[in-house]
């Protein structure tokens, strides 16, 4: 497989502003797990193959357990997550397949996740689903490779 283009290269400043954005999420608050899997999942519903092998990398060396990354696609049916992390993702998931419900981001969805979460961390949530939801439209356009950035810095 072989990338389409480089948007750092050829979009550079909506690059860093993507960026900066990453960089505000690193310091929101939210725990950095909560981050990863949610990262992760997303990731996993839009088949970015590139941003699924980065966010399984980087969880993996922030701590993250083997039984966790192996069922975050399955997390429902998995005993390894916290009541706050399911929120998280169920989060991600309904707002991430949009249009593949009637009622988009149920309010049932939206009241247990900010039930885990103060409003700002609520908030951060929202920007990091967003944000990932973002990241995977451009690397699955573009075909970013699969462990590409992780070879090139390693």
């Amino acid at each position: 497989m072989k990338a389409r283009m480089s948007i750092a290269e050829l979009a550079p400043e909506g690059y860093k502003a993507m960026l900066g954005l990453e960089r505000y999420l690193a310091g929101c608050g939210l725990p950095h797990a909560t981050l990863e899997l949610v990262k992760l999942r997303a990731s996993q519903i839009n088949g970015c193959g590139f941003c699924v092998d980065m966010h399984s990398h980087d969880a993996k060396k922030a701590g993250e357990s083997d039984e966790r990354l192996f069922s975050v696609a399955a997390w429902r049916e998995a005993p390894y997550y916290t009541d706050a992390e399911r929120a998280a993702l169920a989060l991600a998931e309904e707002a991430t397949r949009l249009s593949d419900r009637g009622e988009t981001v149920p309010d049932r969805v939206w009241e247990e996740a900010a039930g885990h979460y103060e409003p700002e961390q609520l908030a951060a949530l929202v920007m990091a689903i967003a944000a990932i939801n973002a990241w995977n439209r451009i690397a699955v356009t573009t075909r970013a490779v699969a462990g590409s950035l992780r070879n090139k810095t390693s």
